[in-house]
C-alpha cells in the first residue's frame, strides 16, 4: 500500500461538521490502496464530542498520533471537557479578539507541535503524501515549510476560504496583508489544493494568478451511504409534517427569519400550522430559544439538542422536509455547509433559504430543493405552504440515485486518492 500522513486538528472525539470530512476520507482510503496515519489534537475542550464517530475511528484500527498545543485555547481548557456554547454576541467578541492577536488563527501553537511531530515521523518512516486539512489554516501555513526538507508531495484540503473568508476579521490593513502573504507562501509550496466547491476554486485562482486550473481540484462534501444503510429512522409523529434543521446557528445563519415566517403562517393558517412540527437537532442556543418564546411558538417546536452522529442520521431519516439557511455576508457565495449533503443522503426535499452561490447551486442541482431568499419572511412562508401542499399530496421530490452517487464518501475518497496517484505518476 501507499502511505499518506494526514494532519487534521478537528478529528474525533470532537463532534460537529468540521470532523466528518476528514474522518470519512480516512475511513475509505484503504479501499483504494492508501494507508493513512493521522496526526491530530490531543485532549481538548470543545463544544461537542461525538462518541459514535469516535467508536467508528477506533474500529478502523489506523494509527492516530495525538499532540497538544502549549497555548492553544482548547488545550488550555481541556480539563473542562465539553464546553457550553456561548451566545453569538459573546462568541463574536471573543473571535474578534482572537483574530486581532493571532494570525492566521489561535491554533498556531498546536500547528507548531504538529510540525515537530510530522518532522519526527517523516524522519523515521516513508510516506508517499502529506495531506493537511484547513481550517485551521495555521497548520497548512506551518506544515508547508516541511515539504522540501522531506521531499514529500503536499496536499491541502480547504473546507472554507482563507483570505477574504466570510469568517475573517481584519482590524488593520496589516492583518489583511499578512493573511494574504501567508496564504501565498503556503499555496506556493502545495502540490495540489482540494476545495469543496467551484466558488472557492474561482476565488483562489483570481486572488493568486500563479495557480493553474489543474492546481485546484474540487472534491465536494458528501455523505456516508453506510450510515444511512445501517441506521434506522426514528419514529415520527403521525399525521404531522416534520420540518427539521440539523446543526448550529453560527455567524452566517440564524433561525430568526424562518421562525417569523412560521409565526405568520400560524396566524394566517392555523389549520396548516397545527399539522407541522419544527424540529431542531444540534445546538439551539439561548438567544434562539428566547426568540421562540417571544413568538410563542413553543407548541410547534421540538428541540432535540446535540446528539451523536448516528442519532442525527436517524432523525434526518425520520423527517419529511429538511431546511437550512445561509445569510448575506462577504464572499458568502463560496460557502457550502456540509449538512447539505447529509440532507441529500437522507433522500429528503430541502428548503434552502440562501443567496446566490455554491449552496444554492447544490440544492438546485439536486432537483429536490425549494429556494427562497434568506431574509424574505413572506417568501419563506409561501415556500412552507407550497411544501406542505406537496406533502399532503404525497408528491414531495427527492434526489435521484444517479445524482446521489456523486456525493458518496467512498466515491469522493476515490477522487482524493486519484489526486495522490496523479502526483506520484507525474514525479515518476
Amino acid at each position: 500500500m501507499f502511505k499518506v500522513l494526514v494532519v487534521a486538528y478537528y478529528f474525533p472525539p470532537m463532534g460537529l461538521s468540521g470532523v466528518q470530512r476528514t474522518l470519512k476520507f480516512v475511513k475509505y482510503m484503504k479501499n483504494y490502496n492508501w494507508e493513512p496515519t493521522v496526526i491530530t489534537s490531543g485532549k481538548v475542550a470543545y463544544f461537542a464530542h461525538d462518541n459514535y464517530l469516535n467508536n467508528e475511528l477506533e474500529e478502523l484500527k489506523i494509527e492516530v498520533i495525538r499532540v497538544s498545543g502549549s497555548f492553544e485555547p482548547n488545550s488550555l481548557l481541556s480539563k473542562f471537557g465539553t464546553l457550553k456554547f456561548p451566545s453569538e454576541f459573546i462568541r463574536n467578541i471573543l473571535d474578534k479578539i482572537s483574530q486581532t492577536f493571532f494570525i492566521p488563527d489561535n491554533k498556531i501553537s498546536w500547528s507548531k507541535k504538529a510540525l515537530s511531530k510530522v518532522d519526527e515521523v517523516l524522519s523515521h518512516q516513508h510516506f508517499d503524501a502529506l495531506f493537511v486539512t484547513a481550517p485551521p489554516f495555521s497548520s497548512f501555513e506551518i506544515l508547508s515549510q516541511i515539504k522540501h526538507k522531506h521531499d514529500i508531495p503536499l496536499f491541502a484540503d480547504y473546507r472554507d476560504l482563507w483570505y477574504g473568508s466570510y469568517f475573517a476579521f481584519y482590524p488593520t490593513p496589516f492583518h489583511r496583508l499578512m493573511h494574504k502573504k501567508k496564504e501565498y507562501r503556503a499555496l506556493k509550496s502545495a502540490d495540489r489544493i482540494i476545495v469543496t466547491n467551484r466558488k472557492i476554486k474561482e476565488k483562489l485562482l483570481k486572488v493568486y494568478p500563479f495557480l493553474t486550473f489543474d492546481d485546484v481540484a474540487i472534491i465536494s462534501h458528501g455523505f456516508d451511504q453506510e450510515d444511512f444503510d445501517k441506521i434506522p429512522a426514528q419514529p415520527k409523529p403521525q399525521n404531522k409534517m416534520v420540518l427539521m434543521y440539523s446543526g448550529i446557528f453560527l455567524v452566517y445563519s440564524t433561525p430568526k427569519f424562518f421562525l417569523k415566517a412560521f409565526k405568520e403562517l400560524s396566524v394566517e393558517r392555523p389549520d396548516i400550522a397545527s399539522n407541522i412540527e419544527l424540529h431542531f437537532v444540534g445546538l439551539l442556543r439561548k438567544e434562539n430559544q428566547r426568540l421562540i418564546k417571544k413568538l410563542k411558538l413553543q407548541t410547534f417546536i421540538k428541540d432535540h439538542g446535540y446528539v451523536n452522529h448516528n442519532e442525527s442520521i436517524a432523525k434526518l431519516k425520520s423527517a419529511d422536509v429538511l431546511w437550512f439557511m445561509v445569510g448575506k455576508r462577504r464572499n458568502i457565495d463560496a460557502i457550502l455547509p456540509g449538512k447539505v449533503y447529509e440532507y441529500l443522503g437522507a433522500q429528503k426535499p430541502i428548503i434552502a433559504c440562501v443567496p446566490d452561490g455554491a449552496a444554492k447551486m447544490a440544492v438546485e442541482e439536486s432537483g429536490a430543493g425549494f429556494i427562497c431568499k434568506p431574509d424574505d419572511i413572506n417568501e419563506i412562508k409561501n415556500t412552507i405552504l407550497q411544501v406542505y401542499d406537496l406533502y399532503k399530496k404525497n408528491s414531495l421530490p427527492k434526489p435521484t440515485e444517479e445524482f446521489l452517487s456523486k456525493f458518496r464518501r467512498d466515491n469522493l475518497t476515490e477522487l482524493l486518492t486519484k489526486q495522490f496517484q496523479m502526483k506520484l505518476r507525474a514525479e515518476g
